[in-house]
């Protein structure tokens, strides 16, 4: 994802106050540190609404999104209401009054995307894309909650919010997987292929990356922290079927956290294959 402009440079300041300073996922913010942080990301905030969000930033839902959570007044003016809000069967319909300003991923340091292929992680740079849902992944609930965008004559739109069993998702069968992946390590080490490429930074020169073999045996070196909580996803464009392949990526926001792991189905399984950090 990028920025733009003076944005760029409020809404770094913001993230690196509120977001995890220590280049770590993590799921929860410190209570005593919530208040200050708050205080923090309002002033900055207050600094980020005075300046309009560029025409631009409308190209690409990454730009958008960016400029949505950290401008109320942008986020208001970008929600059609009354927002249609389907959750358990029942619709509402909410006024402006009633919604609450949503700050997706932005405060919690990092965000998590699900994509079929390394071909299809280049849809982020298509300015064809119209359509996007911003998925809040629930496993404690088994549900997920879908923002719909829609970009109508040139400006991105928040249409309808809904709440759907994670049974009923386009990714089901992985986000089932990845719960129990997260959670069991005996499940962990048995969901590995019998050997995992991996691929990272090299220790003896920051320009590079190396790349090696890591066995179940060796694993436990290699397994990096992943939330167990929630997630985020974003679909972008209509969604497709459920394939035999994912790729599972984290990205820090403003602290150079970065992960890739690229699973495949394999005999009905979902295995680990490649690891890059």
């Amino acid at each position: 994802m990028k920025l733009n402009g003076i944005i760029s440079v409020v809404l770094l300041a913001l993230l690196t106050s509120c977001g995890n300073k220590g280049g770590q996922a993590t799921e929860e913010v410190p209570a005593d540190s919530l208040l200050n942080d708050s205080l923090r990301a309002d002033s900055l905030q207050a600094l980020v609404e005075d300046y309009p969000m560029p025409k631009a930033a409308d190209e690409l839902f990454d730009d958008f999104v960016y400029n949505f959570v950290v401008n109320r007044k942008l986020q208001m003016e970008r929600i059609h209401f009354p927002l249609s809000y389907q959750k358990d069967g029942k619709v509402q319909q909410l006024k402006k009054e009633q919604w609450k300003p949503e700050h997706f991923f932005m405060r919690q340091g990092y965000y998590t995307l699900l994509f079929d292929s390394e071909k299809h992680m280049e849809i982020v740079k298509d300015t064809s894309v119209n359509h996007a849902v911003v998925e809040k992944i629930h496993f404690d609930t088994h549900s997920v909650e879908q923002f719909v965008f829609d970009r109508m004559r040139g400006a991105w739109m928040l249409m309808k919010v809904c709440t759907i069993p994670i049974s009923q998702d386009v990714n089901a069968s992985f986000l089932s997987f990845y719960h129990q992946f997260v959670t069991d390590k005996t499940f962990q080490g048995n969901s590995l292929a019998e050997t995992v490429q991996f691929v990272g930074p090299d220790p003896d020169d920051d320009f590079n990356m190396m790349e090696g073999i890591i066995t179940p045996d060796t694993w436990e070196a290699f397994a990096p922290q992943l939330p167990k909580k929630m997630i985020y996803n974003i679909i972008y464009g209509q969604p497709k079927k459920e394939g035999n392949s994912k790729i599972f990526v984290m990205r820090g926001i403003a602290n150079g956290l970065e992960l890739e792991m690229t699973f495949k189905r394999m005999s009905g399984n979902w295995k680990l294959v490649k690891l890059t950090t």
